[in-house]
């Protein structure tokens, strides 16, 4: 059984950085990504990364904004967020599959929220 906490949510002034960590327990899995949700809208994908962190992947929205990484002997991987904006506030989500390309996943953590605000 895949486990994955999310930690490093909170509030941060516009402009400002925040990052995010996602530690895993278990196996099975090789693609971690970030997903956000706003309140009153469907959740979308942030960004992706592949098993070896050779492979990455952003929205549009983030590209240029936010970093994601991954520690595989920690088992974790990271989201770095930049120049934040009022429109990235969400309870951000680590997932975990195993289909890179595919952008499937089978592993769900709990969620953290961010909230820019001045």
């Amino acid at each position: 059984q895949v486990q994955l906490v999310e930690s490093g949510g909170g509030l941060v002034q516009p402009g400002g950085s925040l990052g995010l960590s996602c530690a895993a327990s278990g196996s099975g899995f090789t693609t971690m990504g970030w997903f956000r949700q706003a309140p009153g809208k469907e959740r979308e994908f942030v960004a992706v990364i592949g098993w070896r962190g050779l492979l990455t992947d952003y929205a549009d929205s983030v590209k240029g904004r936010f970093t994601i990484s991954r520690d595989n002997a920690k088992n974790t991987v990271y989201l770095q967020m930049s120049s934040l904006k009022s429109e990235d506030t969400a309870v951000y989500y680590c997932a975990a599959g195993s289909d890179y390309y595919g952008r499937r996943y089978d592993y769900w953590g709990q969620g953290t929220q961010v909230s820019v605000s001045s």
